[in-house]
């Protein structure tokens, strides 16, 4: 992929792609196509405004509730801009500088198919925003992802205008300043712009990109820890036998039996016999758990893949057939439905991974209690355990779906809404906690295997545990724990899960 990432509305942006130019930081441009429809669709428009004065929604009207109320012409450009200003009424903790960088690109892409009517200097400073790293200070609160989700989006584009804070190599300045540093004009808003940055469906997809690249990861981390965790608790390889999934066939859980098989394949532990005739269902029904999760994430990516290639904006416009039409494609019920289950997936993969870790140090199979050489004297790891039980229970009370409520508003006008967006802030905390999790099982994982040496483990697995080893060190006796259970999580997000 080059240097340069260009939005092309005829190129489908897929996920592998979007974490390609994240990672590797490339800058972003409007491809000769985008700036094309752009530059029809605004042509257009205005031409259109022109000829008739029929009422069309936020373009010649009020907004929301205040739809019937006619805009006459020498007002519509002010109307954009108290659009924008009424409008950003966020509130609660900023959004990360990373997912706000998403949201300048998604809206960017949106705008690129040429329905919205927007300036192409206006989707240009959404990518110079971008490319210069000059980020909108946005708040995670104040979207009912229904209109889109409007407060977000208004602090995401006010300085566009001139006007909010941004955060610039280290500094939070008022936008006006940060422009005046690039010599940048503030735009000046023609019509329906205000309405098509506002609308839209952005805050919550840059959610769902960022926390559903993730959970990727995790489901790899996952097979991993558990399969060390499955050596440590001298369990069994039978679960994972290839005729077992054959009659039961679902996508993800054979997919996570194979994957095991592969990061067992040449343990001494597993060749030798094995005393128990069973293990507990956290060890084996790993492939049915975790293969549950990867479907589910399976489906989520796919629906956020076709929100990062639609556009959600009200309303649209479409040049080739003389059409404007005021529709609902700001409603964010996909992303909501899929962000809830997404959370639920992930926190099962908490909730399975905290069995484990209890049945680690329980003092079973000859392994020590709370796996310390000398428990009494020592409390070794009994109280990760707890944190982890702590962690699985707040992600329990998370994953009360956000998308089966919904608040009236507008005076009746928004009457169902999706509240996306608290599906989506809450994901991520899902996600956090998660990692975290697994974490705490790979600190037992690893701490447990050592009192089954000599006997090794796989390759694969013995990699894993000396890369871990190397970040967290083994635990002779007491000591203040917490460093370690935040270099675990660390370890969980960073590394390279195969």
């Amino acid at each position: 992929m080059p240097d340069t990432f260009h939005l092309n509305p005829a190129t489908y942006l897929d996920l592998d792609t979007l974490e390609q130019v994240i990672q590797q930081k490339h800058s972003i441009a409007l491809g000769d196509d985008a700036r094309q429809r752009i530059e029809h669709c605004h042509h257009y428009l205005h031409q259109r405004l022109a000829q008739s004065d029929a009422p069309v929604y936020g373009i010649n009207t009020g907004f929301g509730a205040l739809c019937n109320t006619s805009i006459p012409p020498a007002d519509r450009t002010q109307l954009q801009q108290n659009l924008m200003m009424s409008h950003a009424c966020g509130t609660g903790a900023e959004v990360p500088a990373e997912l706000v960088r998403l949201m300048l690109l998604l809206k960017a892409q949106s705008l690129s198919y040429g329905h919205s009517g927007v300036q192409v200097a206006t989707v240009q400073r959404l990518l110079d925003f971008y490319n210069r790293g000059i980020v909108p200070v946005v708040y995670q609160q104040g979207s009912l992802g229904a209109s889109g989700d409007l407060a977000p989006l208004a602090h995401l584009c006010l300085p566009l205008i001139g006007l909010g804070e941004v955060l610039f190599e280290g500094y939070r300045l008022a936008a006006a300043d940060a422009m005046h540093l690039f010599s940048w004009q503030p735009i000046a808003l023609q019509a329906k712009e205000g309405l098509a940055l506002l609308n839209g469906t952005q805050f919550m997809l840059a959610y769902a990109v960022h926390t559903t690249l993730r959970a990727r990861r995790l489901l790899q981390a996952a097979d991993v820890i558990g399969a060390i965790s499955l050596e440590a608790f001298d369990g069994r390889p039978d679960p994972f036998d290839e005729r077992l999934h054959r009659i039961r066939p679902h996508a993800g859980q054979v997919a996570v039996a194979r994957h095991i098989r592969e990061l067992l394949h040449g343990s001494e532990l597993q060749v030798r016999p094995k005393t128990a005739v069973q293990d507990p269902y956290s060890f084996r029904c790993m492939p049915q758990v975790h293969g549950a999760s990867r479907d589910a994430v399976q489906h989520v990516s796919q629906v956020v893949e076709t929100e990062c290639n639609a556009v959600t904006d009200n309303p649209n416009i479409f040049p080739e057939s003389d059409a404007i039409l005021s529709g609902g494609n700001f409603h964010g019920q996909p992303l909501a439905l899929a962000l809830d289950y997404l959370a639920i997936a992930v926190a099962e993969l908490g909730s399975i991974s905290e069995r484990r870790t209890y049945q680690l140090i329980s003092g079973q199979r000859d392994l020590p209690p709370f796996l310390v050489a000398e428990p009494g004297l020592n409390s070794g790891l009994m109280i990760p355990q707890y944190t982890a039980a702590s962690i699985v229970s707040q992600s329990k009370q998370l994953c009360t779906p956000a998308s089966v409520d919904s608040i009236v508003s507008s005076n009746g006008q928004e009457d169902h809404v999706s509240m996306g967006s608290n599906a989506a802030t809450k994901a991520l905390r899902v996600l956090e906690n998660t990692e975290q999790v697994l974490g705490i099982e790979l600190l037992n994982a690893v701490q447990a295997l050592q009192f089954r040496r000599p006997a090794r483990s796989s390759a694969a697995l013995e990699q894993v545990v000396e890369a871990f080893q190397a970040q967290v060190s083994f635990v002779a006796t007491d000591r203040v724990l917490y460093p370690s259970l935040h270099k675990a999580a660390e370890f969980v997000r960073t590394y390279q899960w195969a």
